[in-house]
């Protein structure tokens, strides 16, 4: 094998690999990402060549053995708020996860909606919703590079892959266990309502009051964009509402919001459930070690995000021509102690 002295100003490319192996590129790239059909001796020659190059490979290499990249971009649009969710935690953690198991390298990008995403060396795109960035899906159709949208159910579009939670009925079932209690004054603090999770929360509250023939009131809906921060001050506005027209119950699109909403009600000098009982949306841990631990509604977050890795794949890898598939994951409410029935 010939010695080849590398220079330390020099990046090591795969060329150099196969150069000082003493086989062809392909062999390098085969080696590298582990495919059978390699010689053992020039498996031998490539490995003691990256070893002495100390070469790291480009994650787009595999593109040389395979005729494809195993590379994933998570799309995540930038909104106000996103990080103060436990959802994007759940996504990064679910997607990153199985993106190991199957041997796929991932690529976070926080996005705006005026972004142009760049899309070079992406074999799969996982949008992670679609909040006005409606052009960047159309551009990545366009490219026909394989993507699955999640959290974000698309009802109107039959060549897009989706999987998404069934927040509509999430919050209705919220809504009716509310009602079931004897609770008519029934407010909602919502998250952002830019995003379909949010829309659809305030969806499900609006149906339940509807279905028991329950009157719809403005007042009792506090509009934010998922922070703690605004669930601050949207508890206070509640608390603060006359005694004859103070909501007995609250629905809150989230649960990191639902646990300031109870902050609140403490500081205040009140009790939950006695003087407000309170429903979340998440089923976030945190919500079990408060004074009361929260009634909220289950989402599978790390189901939906797993799902979109293994649909992502099967896409990148197709055998045969697949069929759309649009999935709708349903939601479970948990019950917990931060309710109460209401004394008629």
């Amino acid at each position: 094998m010939v010695r080849i002295k590398k220079s330390p100003s020099k990046t090591v490319s795969i060329e150099d690999v196969a150069r000082l192996a003493g086989v062809s590129i392909t062999t390098v790239s085969r080696v590298i990402n582990k495919l059978p059909t390699v010689k053992e001796k020039h498996r031998k020659s490539v490995l003691e060549a990256v070893k002495q190059l100390n070469f790291q490979p480009s994650v787009f290499a595999q593109r040389l053995a395979t005729g494809r990249s195993n590379v994933v971009a998570l799309v995540i649009p930038r909104y106000e708020g996103v990080f103060y969710s436990f959802y994007a935690l759940e996504l990064i953690r679910g997607i990153g996860t199985l993106c190991e198991a199957l041997k796929l390298d991932l690529l976070l990008h926080l996005t705006d909606s005026h972004s142009v995403l760049n899309l070079k060396g992406a074999g799969g795109i996982i949008f992670s919703d679609i909040i006005g960035n409606q052009r960047q899906l159309e551009d990545v159709l366009s490219a026909g590079i394989p993507c699955v949208v999640i959290n974000h159910y698309l009802e109107d579009r039959d060549d897009i892959n989706c999987i998404a939670v069934d927040n509509r009925s999430g919050a209705e079932e919220a809504v009716n266990y509310l009602i079931s209690l004897g609770h008519k004054k029934i407010a909602h603090i919502t998250g952002d309502v830019v995003t379909q999770a949010a829309a659809w929360r305030f969806e499900g509250y609006q149906r339940a009051l509807k279905k028991h023939n329950i009157e719809f009131r403005e007042d009792y809906v506090f509009k934010t964009n998922y922070s703690r921060g605004q669930a601050r001050q949207a508890s206070e506005n509640l608390i603060g509402m006359p005694d004859l027209e103070r909501p007995t119950a609250v629905f809150v699109a989230s649960d990191s919001m639902a646990l300031e909403v109870m902050a609140v009600v403490r500081e205040r000098g009140k009790e939950v459930p006695r003087d407000l009982s309170i429903v979340g949306f998440d089923d976030n841990p945190s919500g079990l070690y408060g004074p009361v631990a929260l009634t909220t509604v289950r989402q599978p977050l790390i189901k939906m995000a797993e799902e979109s890795v293994k649909l992502l794949n099967t896409l990148m890898n197709p055998k045969d021509k697949l069929k759309v598939s649009r999935i709708l994951l349903p939601t479970e409410l948990v019950i917990r102690e931060s309710c109460r029935t209401l004394s008629s």
